[in-house]
């Protein structure tokens, strides 16, 4: 499998429609990131969830998923499933995240994703960061819209089984969803592994990419 390295990464934005959106589709890799860049600076920003128990869960989840990271985080309130209708205030969100980071590497719902707050996040972000790579996560979910990825990040086990771990410690109030489980989680990153010859990963759509073939 060919590998293309990103360069240098000093600065990372993670966003997420809900809480554990971020967790779900790109633990791993901000896991995998954080061990191996030690004082990252990370944006992580929420659209939903704010003010309560659901904040409360996200940042004690990111602060483990980003271990030894700068880590900011911000969880706006906007109501869950309503975000077409809330278009301003999400776009507002996305425009201040931008005016406070030039990352080096955006994580972000699929533009494809099957659910409208996810959706709509994945279409606001290359409104406001025009000239940034953006790797699309998934979410396993009850529509089935997983699709053929482009990108890949292989976990090892170890990782796999942290992430899977985390999820069950840091989202207390998930755990009654029928596909909130390790089955699930450890399932699709060991398929995800099988397509990218590794024992487990995360995959991603990536929608734009410049090459540098150079010297």
């Amino acid at each position: 499998m060919i590998q293309l390295a990103t360069g240098s990464l000093n600065r990372l934005v993670a966003v997420g429609a809900h809480c554990d959106d971020i967790a779900i589709g790109a633990g791993g890799t901000l896991l995998t990131t954080c061990l191996s860049r030690p004082g990252i600076r990370i944006d992580a920003l929420v659209l939903s969830g704010g003010g309560g128990e659901r904040e409360q869960e996200e940042r004690a989840a990111l602060a483990a998923f980003c271990p030894g990271a700068d880590l900011r985080v911000t969880v706006h309130k906007l109501p869950d499933g309503r975000l077409p209708a809330h278009w301003e205030e999400a776009k507002a969100a996305v425009e201040e995240l931008r005016a406070q980071t030039d990352p080096d590497l955006i994580l972000a719902p699929r533009t494809d994703d099957a659910h409208q707050d996810h959706r709509g996040l994945a279409q606001l972000i290359p409104t406001a960061f025009r000239d940034h790579l953006v790797l699309g996560y998934e979410i396993v979910k009850w529509d089935g819209d997983l699709t053929r990825p482009t990108a890949y990040q292989p976990l090892s086990p170890e990782t796999a089984e942290q992430k899977v771990r985390l999820l069950q410690e840091h989202y207390p109030s998930q755990r009654h969803r029928p596909w909130y489980d390790r089955e699930a989680f450890l399932g699709l990153a060991r398929i995800r592994g099988i397509e990218c010859h590794a024992r487990y990963a995360e995959a991603f759509a990536v929608t734009k990419l410049t090459l540098n073939l150079g010297e």
